[in-house]
């Protein structure tokens, strides 16, 4: 960074305000891609990754030549994971150079905020793993995309795996279910598909709320002293995750009958635990750790061996720098799906918009982008957009993570009633109106 650059983020810093740095210049010409980051805070431990792994990637993009011949630029704004300061820098940057692409929040409570803008200002919001749960039908969300998953199919999932371990589903009945959960939208999102579940198999769900950012935890690990629920789910998020795995270690709760969400499942997570986090599981968002992938293997080529990469060269590959350069590129995927109705150009919000509600991302264009083992085709409609539902559960063996299931498919047959009913209150709520077949081709 030049010291033109430090000095403005010195002085922004010292005067309390969101940092927003221009790390590469943008023109007209260029696709711009606004970056909502936190790497201050509570919770920078897990959002720094994410946020290296999705700048190499638009950077690699240019490396590349492009998006079909059309370069790329970004901007980083630092949210610290509070809603009010995610909903500033999305203001700040929405209508910079030429106009914002495409937001990724990287907060449940920020994107309940952007989700009352984004219809106005026609920018799609690509919440992949997070938001709201419900946004999946486009049908009513027109510019929210929960690409890949949503916390309703992670927890799906989650019951599922557990059941068959179990022997099969009718196992769970007359069990206890523990929701270890971080206490904000985030962590809520997890309840009622758990309740849901609950109530089809005969199991009780405990729930179990930790107060931001979840560093104090003592009466909750009481409590699953006390109850010994059967197995744990874990919501939780930076700080809070690693706690938990020490407090269930403190208490002689098995690691090996907790399951976290995949924001509860990567390096941060345990690696200050280490030995003592053997045996603890988490789901893992398509991708886990991906050191041997393709794609890592170009970044470091053409990156960091060039002295361009972002962030420390020895977190290229792990969970979260994945998740982060995952989430870049079905972003750039989505401008090449624009591109093809709209032309090979610099696309705009509205027509992002489209080009992510007609996504097809196949094995042929994966392996193209070097993201073969990694992820599975993605495939949106006008009223799905998800796109996808599979994941996989990974287990950290005291050293690293190891995938321990095959691909784990969502049921959407239960999931899919549940999308609809909270999409319809919510347009309720709101006053709107399902959108016609004739919006699907717009």
């Amino acid at each position: 960074m030049k010291l033109r650059q430090l000095a403005l983020a010195a002085t922004m810093a010292a005067a309390g305000l969101t940092s927003a740095v221009v790390t590469t210049a943008a023109t007209a010409a260029e696709q711009f891609f606004p970056a909502l980051v936190y790497r201050t805070g509570a919770y920078a431990p897990n959002g720094a990754p994410f946020a290296n792994g999705y700048i190499d990637y638009l950077k690699l993009t240019n490396v590349r030549g492009g998006i079909n011949g059309v370069k790329v630029s970004y901007e980083e704004c630092e949210t610290g994971y509070a809603t009010d300061r995610g909903v500033e820098c999305y203001e700040r940057l929405k209508g910079k150079n030429g106009g914002a692409t495409v937001f990724q929040p990287l907060s449940t409570g920020i994107t309940f905020a952007l989700t009352e803008k984004a219809p106005k200002d026609e920018i799609p919001l690509i919440t992949s793993g997070y938001g709201r749960s419900e946004s999946a039908d486009g049908g009513v969300f027109k510019w929210n995309f929960p690409l890949v998953g949503t916390y309703w199919t992670a927890v799906d999932v989650l019951i599922q795996h557990i059941g068959a371990k179990a022997g099969g589903m009718d196992k769970l009945k007359g069990k206890t279910i523990g929701l270890v959960y971080h206490d904000s939208p985030y962590g809520k999102e997890a309840i009622p598909m758990l309740e849901m579940r609950a109530a089809m198999h005969g199991f009780k769900a405990l729930l179990l709320p930790v107060t931001h950012p979840g560093v104090e935890q003592k009466a909750t690990w009481l409590k699953v002293r006390r109850d010994r629920p059967d197995y744990v789910l874990l919501w939780g998020w930076g700080v809070m995750n690693s706690t938990a795995i020490k407090e269930a270690q403190a208490t002689g709760y098995p690691r090996e009958k907790m399951y976290g969400v995949w924001w509860s499942g990567a390096e941060p997570d345990v690696k200050d635990v280490a030995a003592g986090a053997k045996g603890y599981n988490a789901l893992a968002l398509q991708h886990g750790a991906e050191p041997n992938a393709d794609v890592v293997k170009e970044v470091l080529s053409k990156l960091h061996g060039k002295g361009n990469g972002t962030g420390p060269q020895e977190e290229v590959g792990q969970v979260l720098y994945m998740r982060g350069l995952v989430a870049a590129a079905m972003a750039v995927e989505g401008v090449r799906s624009a591109q093809v109705k709209y032309g090979n150009k610099v696309v705009t919000g509205a027509e992002m918009r489209w080009g992510l509600e007609n996504l097809d991302i196949t094995e042929a264009q994966i392996k193209k982008i070097g993201l073969n083992g990694v992820m599975k085709p993605v495939s949106t409609s006008c009223k799905d957009h998800m796109g996808a539902g599979a994941a996989r559960v990974h287990t950290w063996d005291g050293t690293k993570w190891v995938f321990t299931s095959d691909w784990l498919e969502a049921d959407m047959a239960i999931i899919n009633p549940m999308v609809k009913a909270a999409a319809d209150k919510y347009a309720a709520g709101k006053g709107l109106k399902r959108r016609p077949a004739s919006d699907c081709s717009s």
